[in-house]
C-alpha cells in the first residue's frame, strides 16, 4: 500500500516539474524575445504548480513518517526526508525498491535541471539589468548618485520623468 501511494505521488511530482520546466522555458523566450502579453499567466501556472508541489510533497513525507522507517538517525537525531525515503524504500521488496529510486532519481534529477534553467535565467537578467545600470550612468553622470525622497528614504533611478533630445 505504502509502495502505491508513494510512487503515486513520486510520478506527480515528477509530472509537475516537468510542467513548471516548459512554463520556466516560456518564460525564458518571453524574456528573450521580449514579449510580455502572457507573462503575468506564466507566472500564476508557477505559482499554482508550487502549491501543488508543496502539498505533494507533504503528503509524501507524511507517508514516509508515518510508514515507521526511521530506525537510521542522522547525528542530529532526526531523519532528512532523503533518509527517510530510502530507509522506506529499503524494507520494499527489489522490484518496488527499483521502482521508486528510479522515479525518484528522475524526480532529482528534473528538479535540479530546472534549478540551473532558473540560474541561467537569473544570470541573464542580471546582466542585462548591470549592462542597462551602466549605460544610464555613462550617458546620466548626474543620475548616478542615490537619489532620496523628500522622507529620506532611498528611491530608485527611474527614469520615467527623463525627457532626451532625439538631436544631439
Amino acid at each position: 500500500m505504502i509502495y502505491e501511494k508513494c510512487r503515486e505521488i513520486l510520478l506527480r511530482e515528477h509530472e509537475l516539474v516537468a510542467n513548471a520546466a516548459g512554463i520556466q522555458g516560456k518564460i525564458r523566450l518571453a524574456v528573450t524575445n521580449r514579449e510580455w502579453t502572457d507573462f503575468e499567466g506564466h507566472f500564476n501556472s508557477m505559482n499554482s504548480i508550487e502549491n501543488e508541489l508543496a502539498a505533494l510533497e507533504k503528503a509524501r513525507e507524511a507517508l514516509l513518517t508515518a510508514s515507521g522507517a526511521s530506525d537510521r538517525q542522522n547525528e542530529q537525531g532526526e531523519m532528512d526526508a532523503k533518509g527517510r525515503f530510502y530507509a522506506v524504500v529499503s524494507l520494499l521488496p527489489e522490484n518496488q525498491r527499483n521502482d521508486l529510486t528510479s522515479i525518484y532519481r528522475a524526480l532529482k534529477l528534473e528538479a535540479i535541471k530546472l534549478r540551473m534553467a532558473n540560474e541561467e535565467l537569473m544570470n541573464y537578467l542580471a546582466g542585462v539589468k548591470a549592462t542597462l545600470s551602466d549605460f544610464f550612468a555613462l550617458a546620466f553622470p548626474d543620475r548616478s548618485g542615490k537619489i532620496y525622497t523628500k522622507a529620506g528614504t532611498h528611491s530608485s533611478h527611474d527614469m520615467r520623468s527623463m525627457v532626451l533630445n532625439h538631436s544631439f
